[in-house]
């Protein structure tokens, strides 16, 4: 009998995802035995799970497909808690549970603002998903939300505070600071080269990218820099054509998912979070935590957490081109104190998460 299952489709390469196998390396650290269900084993992100974690491929290429999968996972091997990630997978976990007649404790966890979320999408399935959560999330044990706003999102849609439970993503690992050493090749983060402004996330309309490749051709007609955008998705191609339009090609490079961000974040001279919505951006953190300045949309929710209203960071409008363009030119010519930054990122602990993800899975 395991003692925690992690849920997941696969491990691609995004904030989500590292969350979770931070989370997972935390708890196999304590000595607990942890299964990583996934919909399909594939993922950047594989290589990262430790050896003493038992991998379940339950090899289907569509989630919903993964039910009965996970119906008989659950009957075989009856972890004592479940824990799963995202919206979608959160729905198949509860389902999952409720045919299996078992009695595994599920914890849900919700890494955006599922209204913000909504809004923003022309899926059918994000627009409903306010409406899914209210029916279904009441079936879990308990739900955890990364931020204090997402949760009060949560409660406008409804849904108890006796279920919610906040807990800040487990960011900050040695790990990270190890990787933030490492050596980089790329000509422009060279020294004595221009200052490098850096994004990191998928190329998708939540990041608001356009909004960024256009405040930085503000920036670029005031001073020399660059703008860096790692990162893979489907919106590539009209990033790469505003890029051409704006005539920008020798300053802005989009080089795609790497596998360490963190030794860019450690050389950038700024690091922006442009994004339309978030939960808890990862990423944000990430950046302080190795001392890189950073600029933010004020977008629901978590950046106005994590940055104390302004405090650590200068905090935009989102969708403001010329007040992101305004906060890169002052952050570039006076940027924050580099140890304040890691002191501040430091709340948002491994350790402090595990502990406080056991505490909601019942183990230990």
């Amino acid at each position: 009998m395991p003692d925690i299952a992690i849920f997941l489709t696969y491990l691609e390469g995004g904030g989500v995802e590292r969350v979770l196998v931070n989370l997972i390396r935390g708890f196999v650290q304590q000595g607990l035995s942890i299964d990583l269900v996934l919909v399909k084993a594939k993922g950047p992100f594989l290589s990262l799970i430790p050896p003493e974690v038992r991998i379940i491929d339950l090899g289907v290429n569509r989630l919903v497909l993964s039910i009965p999968g996970l119906v008989n996972y659950l009957r075989e091997n009856k972890p004592k808690a479940l824990l799963s990630a995202m919206q979608d997978i959160n729905l198949v976990a509860l389902w999952a549970r409720r045919l299996a007649g078992v009695s595994t404790r599920i914890v849900v966890s919700v890494h955006n603002t599922i209204s913000q979320e909504s809004q923003n999408s022309t899926q059918l399935k994000r627009r409903i998903a306010p409406y899914l959560a209210r029916w279904f999330y009441p079936w879990a044990d308990a739900v955890v939300t990364v931020s204090q706003g997402a949760a009060e999102d949560f409660q406008r849609l409804g849904l108890s505070s006796e279920y919610l439970k906040v807990i800040y993503n487990p960011v900050v690992t040695p790990e990270l600071f190890q990787k933030a050493l490492e050596p980089i090749e790329h000509p422009w983060l060279k020294t004595g080269s221009p200052p490098v402004i850096l994004a990191v996330g998928r190329l998708e309309a939540q990041k608001d990218f356009p909004t960024l490749i256009k405040a930085f051709a503000e920036v670029r007609q005031h001073r020399p820099a660059k703008l860096m955008i790692l990162g893979e998705g489907q919106d590539r191609p009209a990033l790469e054509a505003l890029v051409q339009e704006l005539d920008l090609e020798l300053d802005v490079a989009l080089p795609g998912f790497v596998d360490n961000p963190y030794a860019y974040m450690a050389r950038a001279a700024v690091f922006v979070l442009s994004s339309l919505f978030e939960g808890l951006p990862t990423v944000l953190i990430e950046a302080m935590a190795v001392g890189a300045p950073v600029v933010s949309t004020d977008c629901k929710s978590g950046p106005a957490e994590i940055l104390e209203q302004g405090k650590y960071g200068k905090l935009v409008p989102v969708g403001d081109i010329k007040g992101i363009a305004e906060a890169m030119i002052s952050t570039l010519e006076e940027p924050q104190e580099p140890s304040l930054l890691k002191q501040k990122a430091g709340e948002f602990s491994l350790e402090k998460a595990v502990s406080q993800y056991l505490e909601v899975l019942q183990i230990g």
